[in-house]
């Protein structure tokens, strides 16, 4: 399976870069921008102005504001769009995609009110069967490969063939792509991070240190992997790219949305406040703690860091009492 021509829905500054990550692998690109004038500058000065201003952008890589235009052509569809907007824009898109078109979900969250995963979304809204699906997970802060920073990362899908078809498209002297079969878990991990690095955020905020995060991080990934065990996940993701990797690097990186919010938390502003802060730049784990709370507790898994984090963005608790309740917890053993 060869996968040549492929379009890219979301000229946010994720899709762009993975944009021209397959261009840099060889493949036609089509990204498409909700904006003409987006679209444009594209198209005629190789670069993103709102995103990625100061990137070049390969020749390879075209752009289009028409959806049916741009997803007539593709052989693969990445939607590069945020989590809680997937349904309604792939909503708009159903009747376009092309017949047995492959579709790669970039978002890392869990739907709000049906604690659905991306591929669950794609599956219910699409008609995609879980054979044509993949999703892309693992710690690519969107600069630094933007920049061509060497870069590793997980594609997963329940097709092997596709998984390494999608693999074979996006590797380029900068970008390797690992393939996995475990979609739950590498969307789970993808999800919870983000919730965790607002965690990690709000604790820098706050003034903590190395140990403070490295304790979030651990007994985040011990809560997520709680989780995953309860769904059916593979408990070797949570220890690979998708898992560890991509939570130390938007825990510990300041160019993560979700540990930037958090630190404007934990030094003070409210959510409002952060979010404008962000410049309509979407921190996933604001919408996506709430959801995977709500998840957790359908399935009787404990997650303690995102239900306080829940509470610091939603229901107004006081950040600097975070730490101190999860410090204050019942003493247990580290292995259950």
């Amino acid at each position: 399976m060869g996968i040549q021509r492929i379009t890219v829905m979301g000229a946010g500054t994720w899709g762009t870069t993975f944009a021209k990550v397959l261009a840099d692998a060889g493949r036609d690109v089509v990204l498409w921008a909700r904006r003409p004038a987006v679209a444009g500058a594209i198209n005629e000065r190789r670069l993103n102005p709102d995103y990625l201003p100061d990137v070049r952008l390969p020749p390879g890589l075209s752009a289009s504001a028409d959806a049916e235009a741009a997803l007539c052509v593709a052989e693969a569809i990445v939607l590069a769009v945020p989590s809680q907007t997937l349904r309604w824009n792939l909503s708009a898109w159903r009747s376009l995609l092309p017949q047995d078109v492959a579709v790669v979900s970039l978002a890392k969250g869990v739907e709000a009110g049906s604690g659905k995963r991306m591929s669950e979304v794609i599956h219910e809204v699409a008609g995609v069967g879980p054979e044509r699906i993949a999703v892309v997970s693992g710690p690519n802060l969107a600069h630094e490969i933007a920049a061509e920073q060497p870069t590793a990362t997980v594609i997963a899908s329940t097709c092997h063939d596709l998984a390494v078809a999608l693999q074979r498209a996006s590797f380029n002297w900068y970008f390797r792509p690992y393939t996995n079969h475990d979609v739950i878990g590498c969307e789970l991990a993808g999800a919870c991070k983000n919730v965790i690095a607002l965690a990690c955020g709000i604790a820098t905020g706050l003034g903590y240190g190395g140990n403070t995060l490295a304790a979030l991080i651990t007994r985040g990934l011990a809560e997520t992997a709680r989780l995953g065990a309860t769904l059916g996940a593979d408990p070797l993701t949570f220890a690979g790219l998708a898992g560890l990797g991509d939570l130390v690097a938007t825990c510990s990186s300041p160019l993560s949305r979700n540990r930037s919010f958090g630190v404007r938390l934990g030094q003070g502003e409210s959510p409002r406040q952060a979010q404008e802060a962000a410049r309509g730049q979407v921190a996933e784990g604001v919408a996506s703690c709430s959801s995977i709370r709500e998840l957790a507790e359908r399935a009787g898994a404990d997650m303690p860091i995102t239900e306080a984090v829940h509470r610091v963005c939603h229901e107004g608790a006081d950040p600097r009492r975070m730490v101190a309740e999860l410090l204050g917890r019942e003493q247990k053993a580290e292995w259950p």
